[in-house]
């Protein structure tokens, strides 16, 4: 049957406005809405026919029920939703009616239209919707990853609105051996500071092993800045406590869940964070990133640089060392998981790469020795031999126990390369 022939057929089942009308042909013509098209195809139909027929008010549609007439109110609704949240992008969802559904599947029944054709009645209300949500708020739709999605719910009459995370990233040096990377809970109170009753004393009743870390003192600027109700922390890779990182630092992430602000000022919020770490922690390099850059950053694998200093128990000399550094220098590192991490780790062995390792004996019982190994390879293993669990190690290469009094991360190797695509960052307003 030809287009005209079927838009009869729909016409004479009953009031239909001209957006349902015209949703049934959305997949034969383009270029209009389906109100548009809808109402072509009545003339259409009429002028074939030399029958004028008076036109149909989208309330007494049978098909929707009146709900085409209804997009400017929805988006309205969808709008005030987010009153007072920033955003960029957006996506709306529908929730049809099962009613209306059922309407258009006899509609297209009855009309003798294929099952499979035109266009979903919610397929046109997030469009519809959608544009005029664009229009409210001067936001662009995303289908992938958007700032806001509205989920409309037009049974219930009800607008969902999810605000999906914000995200910074930068870099980080840790220049305090007194602080972990990330909150580290109490185990023994489960970090509620409160055990039997009265204040834990593993961790006098504050509910951390240790009251700040790099996380502590990074993430709640960010998270006020952009006033969001809660931040996650995501680094790559992270370093010992007792271990500095310094050099270009290490490059994490900053995830605020629901921020109400999305495009802080990110110089100045790099400097307020410095100033308010006092010297325990420094950022660089921060900005808006996508939701991708924290796979990303937790997905690098990059090598790095170390700078240890080693004391020997008993005395050796300079020709020693440099044999022993020699052997390491390039080598293939076989090692099971350390006793010190055991107890949440599973056992296994990994092979690991010794890229780089020279040093200098500044006594006969301490030298200073820089390592530039695969990611994953642990150094102080590496200098100790952990009880024969790291082969070869700079204690069996020197016949001497030794272990790393001073731990220093120089630098992240292959950083630069891997979050150098513009993809995975957001323009601030001061790069616009």
């Amino acid at each position: 049957m030809s287009i005209l022939e079927d838009a009869r057929a729909v016409v004479e089942n009953g009031p239909v406005c001209d957006a349902c009308l015209g949703r049934q042909f959305a997949d034969r013509s383009f270029g209009l809405t389906n109100a548009e098209r809808g109402k072509a195809l009545r003339v259409s139909v009429e002028l074939a026919d030399d029958d004028p027929h008076e036109p149909v008010e989208t309330e007494e549609c049978w098909v929707c029920e009146g709900l085409s007439a209804t997009f400017d109110e929805w988006a309205r609704r969808a709008a005030d939703g987010v009153a007072g949240v920033e955003f960029g992008t957006y996506q709306v969802g529908t929730r049809a009616p099962p009613l209306v559904e059922e309407n258009e599947r006899l509609l297209r029944e009855s009309a003798g239209l294929e099952e499979e054709g035109g266009e979903p009645f919610k397929a046109e209300f997030n469009r519809e919707v959608g544009k005029r949500v664009g229009r409210l708020t001067d936001t662009e739709v995303d289908f992938e990853r958007p700032d806001v999605l509205f989920v409309l719910d037009v049974e219930d009459e009800s607008v969902d609105v999810q605000v999906n995370p914000a995200f910074v990233y930068g870099r980080y040096r840790k220049l305090s051996r007194e602080i972990p990377q990330t909150e580290w809970p109490c185990r023994e109170c489960n970090g509620t500071g409160r055990r039997g009753g009265d204040d834990c004393i593993h961790c006098d009743g504050t509910g951390y092993m240790y009251e700040e870390s790099v996380e502590q003192l990074v993430s709640p600027p960010i998270l006020e800045a952009m006033d969001g109700d809660d931040s996650s922390f995501h680094g790559a890779g992270r370093e010992d406590i007792d271990a500095k990182m310094l050099g270009t630092g290490r490059p994490f992430v900053v995830e605020v869940k629901h921020p109400k602000k999305r495009f802080p000022d990110v110089e100045a919020l790099e400097e307020e964070i410095n100033e308010t770490a006092d010297g325990k922690v420094e950022v660089e390099g921060l900005r808006l990133a996508t939701y991708d850059m924290v796979e990303r950053v937790k997905e690098l694998d990059a090598s790095k640089t170390y700078q240890a200093r080693v004391q020997f128990d008993e005395p050796i000399d300079d020709e020693t060392l440099q044999d022993a550094l020699a052997e390491l220098d390039g080598a293939t590192i076989e090692q099971n998981t350390p006793e010190r991490v055991s107890h949440r780790r599973a056992a296994k062995t990994r092979v690991r790469e010794a890229y780089a390792v020279s040093g200098e004996l500044e006594d006969e019982t301490h030298a200073t020795v820089e390592i530039h190994g695969e990611g994953g390879l642990y150094i102080k293993e590496l200098v100790s031999s952990d009880e024969g669990r790291t082969e070869p190690s700079l204690a069996g290469l020197v016949g001497v126990p030794c272990h790393v009094t001073e731990l220093d991360v120089l630098a992240v190797e292959g950083e630069d390369e891997a979050f150098e695509d513009p993809d995975f960052f957001i323009e601030s307003d001061d790069e616009k």
